[in-house]
């Protein structure tokens, strides 16, 4: 796919990965419709943007309201006309141990709140996403892409089981997906990033930091547009579908 005029969702858009992508995009002369629940950060990233001469447009959205997705998602084909590209990236982290025990006794467990929230906008919002960013492509009759954002932590991450069961959750849907919808001319691709340097990772203390790099064999953490050129591959590249690609320094958890 030739980016240049397309136009190109992108959820979780307001800082870190989201915003990294974002501005690959336009930067590559895609119109850019970007989501999140931040109206101030949203601001700031449409500026970026739309500096690169391309139309850029915020919708403040929670991708896990049905109503709310379906609402902004026809909104940026009234916008656009158009809706060629969806990078499902929104997602959020509250860690915990599945239990944790203290001599011998249990004084904590990851409570259900934390587990469906992190359900919630990682999984069930991608899943709302890619559904509806599929119906209007197919409407369209010009196909899509859809590039999902799993983690590496999708293989299994100590404090992370509610992440790491929705991350292996988008990584098994975008298989699912793209087998389905080939027939529509729409491809689905995932990507796995490992640590990357973004406002949480660059709020940690040296020290901690050292122990997150580690164990790379890199030794650094990633860059946000390294990933942002993984999702820029997946679009333009029509021969790549269903696959999970990993950008992780080389890490295994």
């Amino acid at each position: 796919m030739d980016i240049k005029g397309k136009t190109i969702v992108v959820t979780g858009a307001g800082r870190g990965l989201g915003r990294a992508m974002a501005l690959e995009f336009a930067a590559r002369g895609g119109h850019v419709a970007l989501l999140d629940l931040n109206a101030a950060d949203l601001e700031q990233t449409v500026a970026l943007c739309a500096a690169h001469g391309v139309s850029a447009r915020p919708y403040v959205c929670n991708v896990t309201s049905e109503d709310g997705v379906i609402a902004t998602l026809d909104a940026v084909v009234r916008d656009f006309g158009a809706l060629d590209v969806l990078i499902n990236n929104a997602g959020i982290v509250k860690d915990a141990l599945l239990i944790k025990v203290k001599d011998g006794a249990v004084v904590g467990k990851m409570s259900l709140d934390q587990w469906n929230a992190v359900i919630g906008v990682n999984l069930t919002g991608v899943f709302l996403c890619g559904r509806e960013a599929a119906e209007r492509m197919v409407r369209s009759g010009r196909g899509g892409v859809i590039v999902n954002i799993s983690s590496i932590s999708k293989d299994g991450n100590a404090g992370q089981t509610n992440y790491t069961a929705a991350k292996a959750g988008v990584a098994a849907m975008s298989t699912t997906w793209a087998k389905e919808l080939a027939r529509y001319g729409i491809r689905v691709g995932a990507i796995a990033p490992g640590f990357c340097a973004t406002d949480i990772l660059a709020s940690m203390t040296p020290e901690t930091l050292a122990k997150v790099t580690g164990p790379v064999p890199l030794k650094r953490l990633g860059e946000p547009t390294e990933i942002a050129r993984t999702a820029v591959f997946i679009v333009e590249n029509d021969f790549f579908t269903g696959r999970t690609v990993q950008v992780d320094g080389g890490l295994r958890i």
